[in-house]
């Protein structure tokens, strides 16, 4: 059995005509002699609108109760797929999440998923039906409803994909695939074939939105190929699958910006071995995510520690780091919510000096100033100012000449 996933976001379903469109996308497939398990999100800006509702509510909605409104959107786009599937003369059986046999651990707006118990899918698959599966959710092993926060359909549709060994995953949404920059931004970005899974991932986790990160992660480690299209257009897409060591790779693939961090900062603290660990441990254990993390030069025996998390983690961070900041002594806790993260993201930067002095440059020129950065073998980030982030891609981006149909490793730069 040729079994494929096919994800589809929210745009994607937003509406009656668009719901018959994935129809015809999913029959498509079928007809090709694949059997189809397709995933689906919300439609269009209802999950935003459920946590507005929420919020109108109660200004600290239980997480639960979050997981269990948030849940329900979903639900409606799997119904309303196998009722179109129905009239166009296809059996088609929906599932939720938990009917999916998807198990996460008990965090609850952000859970992690830990196996995959797919016999009702698989077996519905064997019986010549389409599968419809709600996205972002499933159930914890405390038997509550959760939901894999942001982007979470995309994850749902990978792991899905690895589970029920799918030749491969199919991810469609309201772009034509991935770009070298956010084509809102940069006009001239152009659209890649194909980007390798630790590129993707890097471009994921600094803020390109075209894939979830985790779900790019489970592709890496299961070797599962995923296909980047739009629903509404016949374009081919963007490939993200392993790339052959001897392949010809690009210095720089793709320059992303992420609007959603704050920066918070710590003042006059110990500058003392351990120190910084309770720190990170205290904040990690109460489930809260570090992307950057800079440590002043010590001062008479104290130092300055600033890290950033997201927008929608600032203010239960910023708590935190008050607790943890009177244990250890330390000075005030300062919170800067007008940052914005640019990241430059390219396989061929292992081999290839001068890519960090050349985005630097790029900067300095139209007098953006740096406050933070970080690197990794493919990745450089800057933190910046967030009224300069567009115009600093737009420089970044016309730097490495990424217009250009090649920028391959032998073009100097």
């Amino acid at each position: 059995m040729k079994i494929v996933v096919q994800k589809f976001g929210g745009t994607s379903v937003d509406g009656a005509e668009r719901i018959r469109n994935v129809a015809r996308w999913i029959i498509e497939r079928k007809h090709e002699g694949y059997s189809v398990c397709a995933v689906v999100s919300a439609p269009g800006d209802m999950t935003d609108r459920l946590i507005n509702m929420a919020y109108e509510i109660s200004k600290n909605p239980p997480p639960r109760e979050m997981d269990m409104l948030l849940s329900t959107g979903e639900r409606i786009s799997i119904a309303l797929l196998c009722m179109a599937l129905h009239e166009m003369g296809e059996e088609a059986v929906s599932f939720t999440g938990s009917q999916a046999g998807i198990i996460t651990d008990t965090s609850h707006t952000k859970a992690r998923i830990l196996e995959i118990k797919a016999d009702r899918v698989l077996d519905a698959l064997k019986k010549g039906k389409i599968a419809v599966v709600a996205g972002f959710q499933g159930v914890s092993v405390d038997k509550d409803v959760t939901t894999l926060g942001r982007g979470g359909s995309d994850t749902t549709a990978v792991a899905l994909a690895v589970r029920l060994g799918a030749e491969y995953c199919e991810i469609f949404t309201d772009v034509e695939g991935v770009y070298t920059a956010d084509p809102r931004v940069v006009p001239g970005a152009k659209k890649l074939d194909l980007v390798s899974y630790e590129e993707m991932l890097e471009m994921a986790a600094t803020g390109a939105k075209v894939l979830n990160a985790r779900s790019v992660e489970f592709g890496r480690v299961y070797k599962m190929p995923i296909l980047v299209r739009s629903s509404f257009t016949r374009a081919s897409g963007t490939w993200v699958r392993e790339v052959p060591e001897n392949m010809e790779r690009p210095v720089i693939t793709a320059v992303t910006y992420d609007r959603g961090e704050s920066k918070i900062t710590i003042r006059e603290v110990p500058d003392k071995p351990g120190v910084a660990a309770r720190i990170f441990s205290y904040l990690a254990n109460n489930n809260i995510n570090i992307d950057m993390i800079i440590q002043n030069i010590s001062d008479e025996g104290t130092t300055d520690i600033s890290f950033t998390v997201s927008k929608e983690d600032t203010d239960i961070a910023y708590r935190l780091s008050e607790n943890i900041a009177r244990e250890l002594g330390a000075g005030a806790v300062e919170v800067d919510r007008n940052i914005a993260k640019v990241s430059l993201i390219g396989a061929g930067m292992r081999t290839h000096p001068g890519v960090a002095a050349k985005m630097f440059a790029a900067l300095a020129e139209k007098g953006i100033n740096i406050e933070m950065i970080s690197t990794s073998p493919i990745k450089i980030s800057v933190v910046i100012r967030e009224d300069r982030v567009e115009e600093a891609v737009r420089a970044v981006h016309d730097a490495f000449l990424l217009k250009d149909d090649q920028v391959y490793e032998e073009r100097e730069i």
